[in-house]
């Protein structure tokens, strides 16, 4: 494992990879326990799978930009370190599955090599940044918000003030007000504006879905280019120190601006500017990308053998883009998996005929950008010999799904199978909805929404039913969820649960109801509205009816066993509650952060990891009497509370800890406040090795 060290070229990713390797060896050895770790390694894109002894792994890609090189690069690694399979995620991702935890470090450094990361992948962190995938092509976009969503996935890339927060935290970039980047469902989301020629953003806040989802709250109806960083510090640093930490259910931020309200959480966020490491951040988009040079690209003469398929295929999978001459390409990825034979392919033909460059899209699809539009006959060729020619790019017959209980810890019943099965229903009965981008239907394995089943027309989500003495795999069916645009969205209705097998036959009755009783021009939330949720229960509640199951009916789609109900410890967001002598432990390695940070006149940083340090250290105490550590506010006041007699200061110790709000960043401060810090740690070591000591 030894030989990635001297082929890394950045020392800051090199030290990452060597600490992670480090930190598997000492789980091995059983000095760090199970649940430490398992935070750790989710920070760094592992993540364990619903089979033992085996990993996934996240590729974290900003926006979901891939070049020829990288897709090249990333299609290696999944032969070499997993099973040749790639699987685009809802947050424009890929994962590989089913690989070693010895050979992650390994894995990792082999993707660095052409710029990609695995870094605050899963866990508790700020996750990939999302846009619209048309983003720099769109004909109706004010401006190209791809450079804004790099500035900020690279600002908060290792930054301290977001490693260990209560839960993960989610960013998005829609690139025109039809929200494609969908910012309602997004801890921040952020679409692009031009106000008196100013470029700038709307900000949504505290939007998210699962079992408890949340329209987001509008921030701010304009703020300037400059101001975003910052202000997405200043949420962060009150995230971590207001949100919640223990209760898992109540620790997303929707959870906290619910509790104290909007205005309060604004007021919270307004306190921090004299403490943020930047109030003003411009951001490069002259540099950002060059022109596309095709100028070279020959075009190769090909015969179409079936025109009315291109046609179709070219009506539902073209996006004219606002570059002239050029066109994007969307290819229709089944369940968001494909294989490295076809990556490979894939790679080449863009680099050769296009502008060497796709996005992945947050319904798991593939859009080719920089296409000719004299190579679109080439270019469906060339698709159809790997199979990627399928019509209904992004429509209505292109469902969205998570992987469920194939791969997930958290998967209730299969959301890819019934996937198929419903892909298998409108192919074949309702082949007009291949042209049809007004309904989407979406897929979750469980009720936390990876599959986004909560915000779509028609939703399914996986669950269990009971039949007498027996369980069935089942299938809530949700209705009326929509992105109406400019930050607005609705929450689909929970309809009725019904036999999992019965799933193909509810869309049947769904759309055939639809298609005779439509009023001509009606999108099809105006017709659910009209109908009414009643209605739908209505229609749908001869397919609940329990007493009447078959054999097939307890076995799951894609399954030949009967079913069991087999939920695991979700991970990717997963609550961690440390063992004293681990917290104390990595206080330490926060001291030295600090003072790294400091070397490196990285003040912002270096007064963070003091901070944390200083929270994590009285966290650690605390525990050792049994308080409650819910929040970082609230560890400050019990310690002061608890320990003001024990652990002698200068000053109370929220004073003491609160310096970091009422300090600007400077060399001095972040001198004094790491001198404060490495003293308290001192203090409260000495004064538990006294307390260890009376106890024996």
């Amino acid at each position: 494992m030894q030989s990635f060290r001297s082929e890394i070229e950045n020392p800051i990713v090199e030290r990452d990879i060597i600490d992670l390797e480090k930190k598997i060896s000492l789980f091995y050895e059983g000095k760090i326990d199970e649940a430490r770790f398992r935070s750790l390694r989710l920070a760094r894109g592992v993540y364990g799978q619903r089979q033992f002894g085996v990993q996934m792994i996240r590729i974290k890609l900003p926006y979901g930009k891939l070049t020829s090189e990288q897709l090249h690069r990333i299609a290696n690694v999944s032969d070499e370190y997993s099973r040749g399979r790639l699987h685009i995620t809802t947050r424009q991702d890929i994962q590989i599955h089913h690989v070693s935890l010895d050979r992650t470090p390994e894995l990792w450094a082999e993707l660095e090599k052409d710029d990609i990361t695995l870094r605050e992948a899963c866990g508790n962190a700020v996750r990939n940044v999302t846009a619209s995938e048309t983003a720099g092509i769109d004909k109706d976009e004010p401006f190209d918000v791809s450079p804004y969503a790099h500035a900020v996935f690279e600002f908060f890339l290792r930054n301290p003030i977001c490693q260990e927060l209560g839960r993960k935290f989610k960013i998005s970039f829609s690139g025109t007000d039809k929200d494609t980047a969908l910012s309602f469902m997004h801890d921040l989301g952020f679409i692009a504006k031009i106000k008196n020629g100013e470029v700038g953003f709307k900000i949504m806040i505290g939007g998210g879905l699962g079992s408890q989802a949340r329209l987001a709250d509008v921030l701010s109806e304009f703020v300037a280019a400059d101001k975003i960083i910052p202000i997405t510090e200043a949420v962060l640093r009150v995230f971590d120190r207001f949100g919640e930490r223990s209760k898992r259910a109540k620790a997303r931020l929707k959870f906290l601006i619910k509790d104290i309200g909007l205005n309060a959480f604004i007021k919270l966020v307004e306190e921090e500017e004299k403490a943020l490491s930047v109030t003003s951040l411009p951001i490069d988009t002259i540099n950002f990308d060059t022109d596309i040079d095709l100028s070279h690209v020959k075009i190769p003469s090909v015969t179409i053998e079936d025109i009315k398929a291109y046609n179709l295929w070219k009506s539902t999978n073209v996006i004219e883009q606002k570059q002239e001459g050029l066109s994007a390409i969307g290819i229709k990825v089944h369940l968001g998996d494909f294989y490295t034979d076809k990556a490979r392919i894939l790679a080449d033909l863009v680099k050769k005929y296009a502008g060497n460059e796709i996005r992945l899209s947050l319904r798991q699809n593939i859009l080719i950008r920089h296409v000719k539009n004299e190579l679109l006959p080439f270019f469906y060729v060339e698709l159809q010999k790997l199979g990627f020619d399928d019509a209904g790019y992004e429509s209505t017959i292109d469902i969205t799904s998570c992987p469920g209980t194939d791969t997930c810890n958290l998967g209730i019943a299969s959301s890819t199978g019934i996937s198929a099965e419903l892909e298998k229903v409108l192919k074949n009965e309702f082949p007009q909805y291949a042209n049809n981008k007004d309904i989407t239907i979406k897929i979750s394995g469980c009720m936390n929404s990876c599959g986004q089943h909560t915000m779509a027309h028609i939703g399914f989500q996986g669950m269990s039913i009971k039949s007498g003495n027996y369980i069935a795999p089942a299938l809530q069916v949700l209705l009326g969820g929509s992105v109406l645009g400019n930050g607005a969205g609705r929450i689909a209705d929970k309809v009725l649960k019904i036999p999992s097998k019965r799933g193909p036959q509810a869309l049947r009755t769904i759309l055939n109801d639809y298609e005779s009783n439509v009023n001509e021009g009606e999108s099809f939330i105006n017709y659910y509205d009209r109908k009414g949720e009643k209605y739908f229960y209505d229609l749908l509640k001869p397919l609940s009816n329990t007493t009447n199951l078959e054999q097939s009916d307890f076995i799951d789609w894609g399954s030949n066993e009967a079913y069991e109900k087999a939920v695991g410890v979700g991970e990717c967001a997963g609550v961690v509650i440390d063992l004293i002598a681990t917290l104390l432990f990595e206080s330490e390695e926060k001291l030295e952060n600090a003072s790294e940070s400091l070397k490196l006149n990285q003040f912002s940083d270096s007064v963070y990891y003091a901070y944390s340090s200083i929270v994590n250290t009285a966290k650690a105490l605390l525990i050792s009497e049994e308080k409650q550590t819910n929040t970082h506010v609230g560890i400050i006041s019990q310690f002061e509370e608890v320990f003001t007699s024990k652990i002698e200061l200068d000053v109370p110790f929220s004073e003491f800890v609160y310096q970091i709000k009422n300090n600007e960043p400077t060399l001095e401060f972040a001198q004094k406040y790491l001198m404060d810090a490495q003293l308290f740690y001192k203090k409260v070591a000495t004064y538990r090795t006294n307390s260890i000591g009376d106890e024996k």
